[in-house]
């Protein structure tokens, strides 16, 4: 260890970063492209909705047991087969529309693997960036901005190929660009992290078995519950992500096919709010540490995503709602670089992957429900009433850290739990960042 502290490897770094960029572009694609390929072949956002759904009930079922394998398999390896695994779901969508045999079934049931694979290979490249930090001689804080960072510019870059493509090509040849994207990704990461401890499977003190397997999930859930600030943020963002997907798999697709210009316009949008959060990331970078991280978060949190809902349901023009999603992606960028780096310095290395699932879980439960919730409402009271709905749900969501105290406690770096205990919850607050709200 000493030897790789006086001689940086900055490649394996390098390779994660570009390869969760790829996958990230890539997410956006789908993100803009399945929604829209079910509006044009069905017409209905309650099918749009049903799709939402099967796509991401399985990332909670992932990430609700899907730590304890992250370690014994290895993080590099669970990386490359996620993105191995998504890029035939996804390609296999196009394929089928193409030889006439795609019913709808088989869209829910591909959205499904493909959602069931990804958050773990999300999880792997996550955790994995503090070791890397440290093999590339960088700062954890600078590593984990730069994460997010480039996450973001890949999901800005990603939504405005989207758009132009959907409209020239049609969204069966974006979702064959996506597939691509995750075979990149898995590549990248096949032969870029190589000789990292960290990256390696985990060869535990207990055999393989159920009981051990319990056991350590059950570690990364005892931590969760240990920790009143983590229970906070998760309980707010798993609200922020319900409506974030109800947004983004039915309200502004139907906002733009209905009232705007169409798919352009979507990604366009969709583009301006990544383009915001990565000047928002790249800011907080440079000057966030100067100022509290509770109040920066605070007034943040509530700019980045209520005020779009209103809007959106308000006019029915593009000017309007593209400044206030370049504005809320700007709010939005300041909140994962804090709870990245808060979580870092809290959870114990040992322990960062189970209970990193354990918080993905938590923060994403309400996911499902809220992509089927938008299209109920979209079809029950007009998109007008569904927006106005979901909006006042995210502004609830979003008083959360001025009010609750144990918010009060984000301010400072805590002891970890110790190496020798890990199945004790640490007393003190710790957190994971919330990838939707931002995202």
């Amino acid at each position: 260890m000493d030897g790789e502290k006086r001689t940086p490897r900055r490649t394996p770094l390098a390779a994660v970063l570009a390869a969760n960029s790829i996958s990230t572009a890539g997410t956006s694609l789908t993100l803009i492209g399945v929604p829209w390929f079910v509006l044009e072949t069905t017409g209905s956002a309650g099918k749009a909705g049903v799709v939402a759904f099967c796509a991401t009930l399985p990332i909670v079922v992932a990430a609700l047991v899907g730590g304890p394998v992250i370690d014994r398999v290895g993080r590099r390896r669970v990386a490359v087969a996620s993105d191995a695994v998504c890029g035939a779901a996804v390609a296999a969508v196009p394929l089928l529309h193409y030889a006439g045999a795609l019913h709808f079934w088989m869209l829910c049931a591909l959205m499904a693997l493909n959602g069931l694979a990804h958050t773990p290979g999300n999880t792997a490249r996550y955790v994995l960036v503090p070791d890397l930090a440290e093999h590339a001689g960088t700062t954890l804080a600078r590593a984990a901005s730069l994460f997010d960072a480039v996450s973001r510019g890949a999901r800005m870059v990603g939504a405005a190929l989207a758009g132009v493509l959907i409209a020239v090509v049609g969204a069966e040849t974006v979702l064959l660009l996506d597939a691509a994207t995750f075979t990149l990704s898995a590549l990248l990461v096949a032969a870029g992290v190589r000789g990292i401890r960290a990256a390696e499977p985990r060869r535990a003190a207990a055999p393989v078995s159920l009981r051990a397997y319990r056991t350590e999930l059950k570690e990364g859930y005892a931590y969760l519950l240990g920790n009143r600030l983590l229970l906070a943020v998760v309980v707010m963002v798993m609200f922020m992500n319900g409506t974030d997907q109800g947004w983004n798999a039915v309200l502004l697709p139907v906002h733009a096919e209905g009232e705007l210009g169409g798919a352009t316009d979507l990604g366009l949008l969709t583009a301006l709010f990544g383009a915001g959060g990565l000047a928002g990331a790249l800011l907080y970078g440079a000057v966030g540490h100067r100022f509290s991280r509770r109040t920066v978060f605070a007034v943040c949190v509530v700019l980045c995503g209520a005020p779009r809902f209103v809007v959106a349901a308000l006019t029915g023009t593009t000017l309007p709602l593209a400044v206030t999603m370049a504005l809320g992606g700007v709010a939005g960028g300041m909140l994962n670089p804090i709870l990245t780096t808060v979580t870092y310095e809290r959870v114990p290395e040992q322990l960062r992957s189970r209970v990193s699932g354990a918080l993905t879980a938590g923060c994403e439960l309400a996911m499902p429900v809220g992509g089927l919730v938008a299209g109920v409402l979209v079809e029950g009271t007009g998109a007008t009433g569904a927006l106005l709905a979901m909006g006042a749900v995210y502004f609830l969501a979003t008083l959360s850290p001025l009010v609750f105290p144990a918010w009060r406690t984000m301010g400072s770096p805590e002891p970890q739990v110790s190496s020798s205990e890990p199945s004790r919850p640490d007393p003190v607050p710790a957190a994971r960042t919330p990838r939707s709200p931002a995202s």
